[in-house]
């Protein structure tokens, strides 16, 4: 998704309008209201990529995969990255805007997080996708509760959280008898969480709309990102103790 953010202070949220509050009627009806559509928009198209990247960058790495069932399992999971990426594309379709026109905004940073974070073996490869996933999952589901019924359930549906659950088995099997591999890998997880936190504050500042949506009617924009931000990474410590390790 280290205590804090990576260089000990946290950046302030921006102070953007608030998006207009989804009315109490049908998803249609608060999706046809343009700038809410427009919020929802920035928001899939971000999710959308994060997907395809996931999806390429399973598929790549199973190819280091230590047995044929590790590299079965990495394609399984690459496949699900795939079916929510286009589950989101349908959904972008039905607000009249293509979901390369929704992704195009993220693109350069995404690629360059990905290049910051490129695993040196399978193991780290396998980590990666079990902090950056969970904590993308955080992050959206910290912005579910402003959203419509219909765009709620579509989050809700690309989190289901099965391959979380695969990694971590795997990660803890591959652990347990090797003292050297804990010790990396935990210095991996702690790399990993504080450039998603870093990842996830810009995405947050560059574009007004998700930060809207992120700080809408909070009367202290700082003070809230800083709670949210914390809980992200009380989150991931849990999920690094699960395996064994200090976050």
């Amino acid at each position: 998704m280290t205590n804090g953010y990576p260089d000990g202070a946290a950046v302030p949220a921006p102070t953007p309008a608030a998006p207009p509050a989804a009315p109490a009627s049908a998803a249609e009806d608060a999706l046809a209201n343009p700038r809410y559509a427009r919020f929802v928009t920035d928001l899939l198209g971000v999710i959308a990529y994060g997907e395809l990247s996931g999806f390429e960058r399973l598929s790549s790495d199973a190819r280091f995969s230590p047995s044929l069932a590790d590299r079965a399992s990495l394609g399984r999971l690459a496949v699900q990255e795939f079916e929510h990426f286009e589950m989101v594309s349908r959904f972008v379709g039905t607000l009249g805007v293509t979901i390369e026109e929704a992704m195009a905004p993220f693109q350069a940073s995404i690629d360059a997080f990905h290049e910051r974070t490129r695993p040196g073996d399978w193991y780290e490869s396998l980590m990666k996708a079990y902090v950056i996933d969970a904590f993308s999952g955080d992050f959206y589901r910290s912005l579910a509760d402003t959203l419509d019924p219909r765009t709620r359930e579509l989050i809700s549906t690309i989190d289901s959280g099965e391959g979380a659950a695969h990694l971590q088995r795997r990660l803890k099997e591959a652990l347990s008898d090797d003292p050297r591999l804990a010790s990396r890998l935990a210095l991996w997880g702690r790399r990993l969480v504080g450039e998603a936190l870093t990842q996830a504050q810009r995405v947050g500042i560059e574009r007004e709309y998700l930060a809207g949506l992120l700080f809408a009617d909070k009367a202290d924009h700082t003070q809230h990102a800083t709670a949210l931000f914390s809980q992200l990474t009380r989150n991931h410590s849990r999920r690094m103790s699960a395996l064994g390790l200090t976050a």
